[in-house]
């Protein structure tokens, strides 16, 4: 209950006094922003639903290649919920390498769109955290989830090689990959319970942030996740990526993070 009255406050301006920065304007000719590699991958990470499982046959010892549904925790590692009657689960279970691809396809040439490539070995995980935030972005996979056959794993990134279009092709280590949380302890408990709070006393300011900030189409939006740099919002099949304007590490710094979202949403 002292995690979830950080969040009773309405989600508007509550500075009297202090006016709202304004969001930032162009006044000379257009540039383009500098490419950074880093959160292009990590907004691969926490974008993607679906992607390409490389593991090693146990059978022939050659690479087998599967389709897996996704997630990401709250440091940006993979998420798995996979089923030992799967030939990539029986194969973790010989040799735990592995490898996903994850890859955003739209109109024209697929190759011209950003993918990032992971390596790393996956490990099975009880963390209640993992299945939550598994089933937040895929709410269908509750009817089978607690099948005896399924686990649920997290995957040890070893490094991430991005090719987001000509010129920019980036091998990422995973300190610059994955969030450290070290200081951000205090957030990680505070997690479950803001999301909660958030999608049921706030979906109004939810939908601002998918419409206004980020130019999303109209509808239910939710909060699926929340980490120091931003929280990761669903509608349907559709997933986007809202940024804080600094790394929040408590559920104070949330809340005010939250409110400075609402309040140029409003605006």
């Amino acid at each position: 209950m002292a995690i979830i009255a950080h969040f009773r406050h309405r989600l508007q301006p509550q500075w009297a006094g202090h006016e709202e920065q304004p969001m930032s304007t162009n006044d000379g000719p257009a540039t383009e922003a500098p490419f950074d590699a880093r959160a292009e991958a990590r907004r691969l990470l926490r974008t993607s639903r679906w992607g390409t499982l490389a593991t090693l046959d146990r059978r022939a010892g050659g690479p087998y290649a599967s389709l897996i549904s996704f997630a990401a925790d709250v440091d940006g590692a993979p998420l798995l919920l996979i089923s030992r009657l799967a030939v990539h689960t029986r194969n973790l279970e010989v040799d735990p390498l592995c490898s996903i691809l994850l890859a955003q396809v739209g109109a024209g040439d697929p190759l011209l769109h950003p993918r990032v490539s992971l390596t790393g070995h996956a490990e099975k995980t009880e963390e209640p955290r993992a299945r939550r935030r598994f089933l937040a972005c895929h709410p269908d996979a509750a009817f089978y989830a607690g099948f005896a056959d399924f686990a649920f794993y997290r995957m040890v990134v070893h490094g991430a090689h991005l090719v987001a279009g000509f010129g920019r092709i980036v091998d990422i280590s995973p300190e610059d990959l994955l969030l450290a949380m070290g200081e951000a302890s205090g957030l990680l408990p505070a997690e479950e319970e803001a999301v909660a709070h958030i999608n049921a006393d706030h979906a109004d300011a939810v939908a601002l942030y998918a419409t206004r900030l980020l130019g999303r189409r109209e509808g239910s939006w939710r909060v699926t996740g929340i980490d120091p740099e931003g929280c990761d919002l669903a509608l349907e099949e559709e997933r986007a990526r809202l940024l804080f304007s600094e790394r929040v590490t408590s559920p104070a710094e949330l809340r005010i993070a939250l409110q400075q979202l609402a309040t140029r949403a409003r605006g």
